[in-house]
């Protein structure tokens, strides 16, 4: 019979994890078991999914304010640190400046606008035409941003993150002063000690701020890249990555997650003769038509991932097949000639004309987002994600 389903995503429920839980084990039993109970095959080149916050529960790798602020003290001493190109997130940033300001003696707080990094608005682009102000020239001090915007807070939380972040600092009785500017060099004019907090430009920053007479530049990445006082840690991405755990400390993104993929792999080998492929994932990369954000907070969408998944899609466009190859077939002489097209088109279709408009994303950006989307952020309780069929095309 012929089949009438392609991909299929299955989010699956796994108990909670806790520090030093087996995590291959785990997985491995969930899959097992609910392929049991819901009744479908495990097959090659299936996909395992599981989110990056379990594993780093596993790992137990946390981090007080305490472990953030003396790191700090480490790289700055009793510098004015300029903290620059953060986030606006209770969730990623919030206890990261709290750790922050508990080591600083002075913070001068560079926010960009109209929006951060991953979209989160601080104020809509319309009003920056409205005022008559360039973003990409116009430094504004604190009192400027209220003149002329007054007080806005964000679509979805109804936070006033410039109040917030600032009231943050100065729960440790140490001054903050907020200005706001694209331009990473501006805050050479308040202090020559950075902290960058941007994600995906941080090396570009660095790289300006180093070029223009900053002493000391560190990221994100670089604080609690190595462990305090028995702390967590990432020696790829330090707190880039990171999710609020409690008040007081912060959950980092896993370390030495390769093995945990590989194990997971070998596990349903030996259970079921098959070959699935295993991801790590954490953001996706989706961009929300009202709040603006387009998600991508961690460093990387997949941390690790087994060899099947490298690489990116090789596919055609059925509709540009139909509307131009074989515009003059219909019914079933259209199917068949398609179909014969698919099996016998190129193993590389890069500048192709026929693939056109097919996404092109790594495989792990594009099934991570899928996967994220598929078990949310919430209370749905289904941190491992299965897929089938996603290497199918429409002559399977």
């Amino acid at each position: 019979m012929e089949r009438v389903i392609g991909t299929v995503t299955r989010g699956l429920r796994a108990p909670i994890i806790n520090q030093g839980d087996c995590i291959p084990e785990i997985v491995a039993n969930t899959v097992l078991n609910a392929s049991k109970m819901e009744g479908f095959n495990i097959d090659d080149r299936d996909i395992i999914a599981i989110t990056e916050s379990v594993i780093a529960r596993a790992q137990g790798n946390y981090a007080t304010i305490d472990a953030i602020a003396k790191d700090i003290i480490s790289k700055f001493d009793e510098d004015t640190v300029g903290v620059i190109f953060p986030i606006l997130s209770r969730n990623r940033f919030a206890i990261c400046l709290r750790g922050i300001a508990k080591g600083a003696k002075k913070i001068v707080l560079m926010l960009s606008y109209p929006s951060d990094e991953v979209g989160n608005h601080l104020v809509d682009i319309d009003l920056l035409d409205e005022k008559g102000i360039n973003p990409w020239t116009d430094v504004l001090t604190e009192e400027q941003f209220r003149n002329s915007f007054g007080y806005i807070k964000h679509t979805f939380t109804g936070i006033d993150y410039v109040d917030y972040y600032k009231s943050l600092v100065q729960e440790y009785g140490i001054e903050c002063e907020i200005i706001f500017s694209n331009n990473p060099k501006t805050i050479l004019n308040y202090t020559k000690s950075v902290l960058t907090c941007d994600i995906h430009t941080r090396t570009r920053t660095k790289r300006i701020l180093k070029a223009s007479g900053a002493n000391k530049v560190y990221g994100l990445d670089d604080i609690l890249s190595t462990s305090i006082d028995d702390s967590g840690y990432n020696e790829a991405y330090g707190l880039l990555g990171s999710n609020k755990a409690t008040e007081e400390s912060v959950k980092l993104f896993p370390r030495d997650v390769q093995p945990v993929v590989d194990a997971i792999q070998a596990m349903l080998k030996e259970a079921t003769g098959k070959t699935v492929e295993v991801m790590v994932y954490g953001d996706g990369a989706f961009k929300d038509p009202i709040g603006k954000i387009w998600e991508l907070a961690d460093p990387v969408v997949s941390p690790a991932y087994t060899a099947g998944l490298e690489g990116t899609p090789n596919e055609v466009k059925i509709k540009y097949l139909a509307d131009n190859n074989f515009a003059h077939l219909k019914g079933a002489a259209l199917n068949e000639a398609i179909s014969e097209y698919i099996r016998n088109k190129e193993s590389d279709l890069t500048g192709s004309m026929v693939a056109q408009g097919t996404t092109p994303r790594r495989l792990t950006d594009l099934i991570g987002s899928l996967c994220d989307l598929t078990s949310g952020s919430g209370d749905k309780g289904t941190p491992i994600v299965y897929i089938q069929g996603y290497f199918d095309n429409y002559t399977k």
